[in-house]
């Protein structure tokens, strides 16, 4: 297995041969407007992934994944020209999802904004879904007892006796 760094520089290399190929570019009229955005190279330096974008629709980006896949044998033959390795890697072409994971992260962190906005605009009118004060307190007796008594004053009835009454 090769060195890590070595790995790296080696990844950082053939993305910029095949970058300034596809510059020049490859003579394929399917190809559209191509973005190298990434390489990896394997522990021991036999293969490379090389991760692109392609601006445009749906139809550009399989026929630009078709120029590339057509083009591979051609990409290989110039990364070995211009890399100083034993053995030249096989090449790889992978279609990078960043644009579309960019865009829907967006669009979730906007309708979370949208959702806190709303949430923060009914907080104003909001009401207690039960009591306001859903915690039980400590009894007070004395409170109790005076009740107690303030209600057993109101029973007592007082009849008025009259004249007529006493007959």
């Amino acid at each position: 297995m090769a060195d890590p760094e070595r790995a790296r520089k080696m990844a950082d290399r053939i993305k910029v041969i095949v970058a300034k190929r596809i510059e020049r570019g490859l003579r394929d009229p399917r190809l559209g407007f191509v973005t190298i955005t990434d390489v990896k190279v394997t522990g021991d330096l036999q293969h490379a992934s090389v991760f692109y974008t392609v601006y445009g629709s749906i139809e550009e980006r399989t026929d630009s994944a078709a120029a590339l896949k057509a083009a591979t044998g051609m990409m290989r033959s110039e990364v070995g020209k211009n890399i100083t390795a034993r053995l030249t890697p096989s090449i790889e072409f992978i279609a990078d999802a960043i644009p579309e994971n960019a865009a829907l992260i967006d669009d979730l962190l906007r309708e979370a904004h949208e959702r806190d906005t709303a949430t923060e605009d009914s907080k104003g009118t909001a009401t207690y879904a039960g009591d306001a004060d859903p915690y039980k307190k400590p009894r007070d007796y004395e409170a109790e007892a005076l009740a107690a008594d303030a209600d057993a004053d109101d029973d007592v009835v007082f009849e008025t006796v009259t004249d007529d009454d006493k007959k």
